[in-house]
């Protein structure tokens, strides 16, 4: 048996242009084209943004916890530029962590520990 995990999304049309319904483990989420955005869903860059600042919140947690480093709270802004001549890339992604109950040190080898992983 493989030990590699597989992790099933469907994603379908729901009759709105532009709009994707997904479905993962029963929970449902609406998202729009990033040049088709509304105001009551979040656009795929949005979303895909969103996916790796959330990773990087969580990782951080589980492992502060596990290695008995106490963070009180964090929190991760993420920011992607992209160009006009190339919509559909990001040309650029920055991260900024901000990281209470830890010295400097400790939060720089938490985020160093997100980044290697």
């Amino acid at each position: 048996m493989s030990d590699a995990k597989i992790e099933t999304i469907r994603s379908s049309s729901g009759g709105v242009l532009g709009r994707a319904h997904s479905v993962v483990r029963g929970q449902r989420l609406v998202l729009d084209s990033s040049s088709r955005p509304q105001p009551d869903a979040l656009t795929n860059s949005e979303a895909f943004l969103a996916s790796i600042s959330s990773c990087g919140v969580t990782l951080i947690e589980v492992y502060a916890q596990e290695a008995g480093i106490p963070v009180a709270r964090m929190a991760v802004t993420i920011e992607g530029v992209r160009t006009a001549a190339e919509p559909a890339r990001f040309s650029r992604i920055t991260m900024r962590f901000e990281i209470a109950g830890v010295s400097q040190p400790q939060a720089e080898a938490l985020v160093e520990t997100y980044r290697g992983r």
